[in-house]
């Protein structure tokens, strides 16, 4: 009977300490901010200049960035460079603003399509998004 008496204590113990656990867990709203916190989406850096290359760049150089042969609206072939490998990865990003800006060997200047800001975010997201920089 004592033995009897003495398990329902320590149980009566145990779930009394189990529910003021509850309680105070329920109390605090830290641990509710935190999920909701950790499920929002991040953004992304790239959106504007991923536009500008669909828009701008993916015709030539490709959904990969391999470039390759593309034929101009005028008819005529031209040999596309890859932005993934061989030189493109030598060019340092001045290289590359002046290559966008001004153009050059078949690709057209953009310096009056796209302000410095774009110029700049597509160095940064060719970098980031072909060249894993």
């Amino acid at each position: 009977m004592k033995l009897c008496i003495f398990a329902l204590s320590v149980s009566a113990i145990f779930v009394i300490s189990g529910c003021s656990q509850t309680v105070n867990s329920n109390v605090s709203n830290a641990p509710a901010a935190t999920a909701s916190q950790a499920a929002t989406a991040t953004p992304d850096e790239f959106a504007s200049a991923r536009a500008i290359y669909a828009r701008e760049c993916l015709a030539c150089h490709g959904d990969e960035g391999k470039g390759g042969l593309v034929k101009t609206t005028e008819g005529t072939r031209l040999k596309v460079p890859s932005l993934i490998e061989g030189h493109a990865l030598k060019h340092d990003d001045d290289d590359y603003v002046d290559q966008i800006e001004n153009g050059g060997d078949g690709m057209p200047k953009f310096k009056d399509k796209l302000t410095a800001a774009e110029i700049n975010a597509m160095v940064r997201f060719v970098r980031h998004e072909f060249q894993g920089k």
